[in-house]
């Protein structure tokens, strides 16, 4: 189920064996990313490492 994160960004989670991808959208751009990580990681550190991600490519585009 989406959640929504800092600034409005739209989070999701899904477990997919051992691991559970996370995508983060900008609901402004539309832009999504996707981060994968181990089910054992907490959900506030991979929606931290999501948002780092789009935040990250969101200034790449703005360079561009």
């Amino acid at each position: 189920m989406p959640q929504r994160g800092e600034d409005g960004i739209l989070l999701e989670f899904q477990r997919v064996g051992a691991l559970v991808k996370v995508s983060a959208i900008d609901p402004v751009t539309n832009t999504e990313v996707v981060v994968q990580g181990p089910a054992s990681a907490s959900q506030e550190q991979l929606s931290r490492t999501a948002i780092a991600k789009l935040r990250y490519v969101l200034a790449k585009k703005q360079g561009a």
